[in-house]
C-alpha cells in the first residue's frame, strides 16, 4: 500500500470530510474508477429526488468497485463530487464525513455543480481516485 499523508493547511475542510491535498509515495498501483452514482446493478437509477439517499447509494457502488480491485476508501487519494443541486449535497455531506471518518488521510477533492448528470433523476455522481 501507498504511504500517503495529508497536506491541510487550514482546518475547515474537516468538517466536510475531505484533505487540501493528499501526497502518496511509493504508490505501485492506481485505481481511476468512473463516476458512480445511484444506479442498481442493472444501472437502473435509484432514489429520485432524494441527494441523501442517492449519496448513499453512490458511496455503496464506489465501495462496491473498490472491492473488486482489492482496495477500500483508505486508498482513495482523491474523490470528486458533480451534483445538479450543491445546497442540497451540502446539507447531506454528512454521509461523505460518515463514511470516511476512519480513513487517514481522507481523500483530496473537488465539489462542482452541473446541469446535468447521465439520467434526469440523478443529482450527484462521484469521482474516485485510489492508489495502493
Amino acid at each position: 500500500m501507498a504511504e500517503t499523508r495529508a497536506i491541510n493547511p487550514w482546518t475547515w475542510q474537516d468538517a466536510y470530510g475531505f484533505s487540501q491535498a493528499v501526497e502518496a509515495r511509493s504508490s505501485q498501483r492506481w485505481l481511476v474508477c468512473s463516476g458512480q452514482t445511484s444506479v442498481d446493478a442493472q444501472g437502473a437509477p435509484l432514489h429520485a429526488g432524494d441527494l441523501r439517499a442517492q449519496l448513499r447509494q453512490a458511496l455503496d457502488n464506489l465501495e462496491k468497485v473498490l472491492a473488486e480491485a482489492g482496495m477500500g476508501l483508505q486508498h482513495v487519494v482523491r474523490l470528486n463530487y458533480y451534483t445538479t443541486d450543491v445546497a442540497a449535497y451540502l446539507a447531506a455531506s454528512n454521509e461523505v464525513e460518515a463514511r470516511f471518518a476512519s480513513v487517514s488521510p481522507r481523500p483530496a477533492g473537488t465539489l462542482l455543480g452541473v446541469a446535468a448528470l447521465f439520467h434526469p433523476d440523478i443529482l450527484i455522481e462521484l469521482e474516485a481516485t485510489a492508489v495502493a
